[in-house]
């Protein structure tokens, strides 16, 4: 996995764009270039799919969407790509790894491309898998 140096700067955007995926509500259809994509006004149905499939490819709308767009003064859609890296013991459950990107955010007076990689574990049930 590579990392990058983070600053405040580069961290508000990405955790203000997961906390709305969250909690944000409805699904509909959608498609991007080379990968379909499912838009989602929350990031719950991307989780699930991700648990259950392997993988799952979505773009953020609705409200939290918009807001987030307004923030960072940016039209660009806010894309969330979802990876199981692993199962876990149980059934319909997997530890997954999240990614978050918009590019062209307004950012200290500045354009910038901005990206949050984060991991859970999720179930395809769209519950948090029980700690053993």
């Amino acid at each position: 996995m590579t990392r990058h140096p983070t600053t405040h700067k580069t961290r508000v955007l990405p955790v203000a764009m997961a906390a709305v995926a969250i909690a944000c509500g409805t699904v509909q259809p959608a498609v991007a270039a080379a990968i379909e994509r499912i838009a989602v006004s929350e990031i719950k149905p991307l989780l699930m799919r991700a648990a259950e499939q392997g993988v799952a490819y979505g773009v953020l709308g609705g409200t939290g969407a918009a807001y987030v767009q307004r923030r960072f003064d940016t039209t660009s859609p806010i894309e969330i790509d979802v990876r199981r890296l692993r199962a876990l013991p149980q059934a319909g459950c997997g530890r997954l790894e999240v990614t978050t990107r918009q590019h062209a955010v307004l950012v200290a007076g500045q354009r910038q491309n901005q990206e949050l990689v984060y991991q859970l574990s999720y179930c395809a049930d769209g519950r948090f898998p029980e700690e053993r």
